[in-house]
């Protein structure tokens, strides 16, 4: 049981680091975005649809690290 938990710790970790630097790098291209709209470059539209899919990926991540905690903790 034990190799199981340190699986689930890794897996926990993992999704949690990378959630968080997606969120990141999410609201980053959103910043670009918004520098290219205040430009009038259409490519802002690009710009901002890559910030919010990256943005919700990191949110999704984030949500699996928070389940996989709940059976990293049922599992101790």
């Amino acid at each position: 049981m034990r190799n199981k938990a340190q699986k689930l710790k890794i897996r926990w970790l993992l999704y949690s680091v990378g959630g968080l630097l997606l969120l990141g790098f999410g609201l980053s291209l959103l910043g670009e975005a918004i520098l290219y709209k205040f430009n009038n470059d259409f490519s802002w539209f690009y710009w901002g649809t890559a910030a919010l899919v990256v943005f919700n990926s990191g949110i999704g991540l984030i949500g699996e690290a928070i389940v996989t905690k709940f059976k990293l903790e049922k599992e101790k």
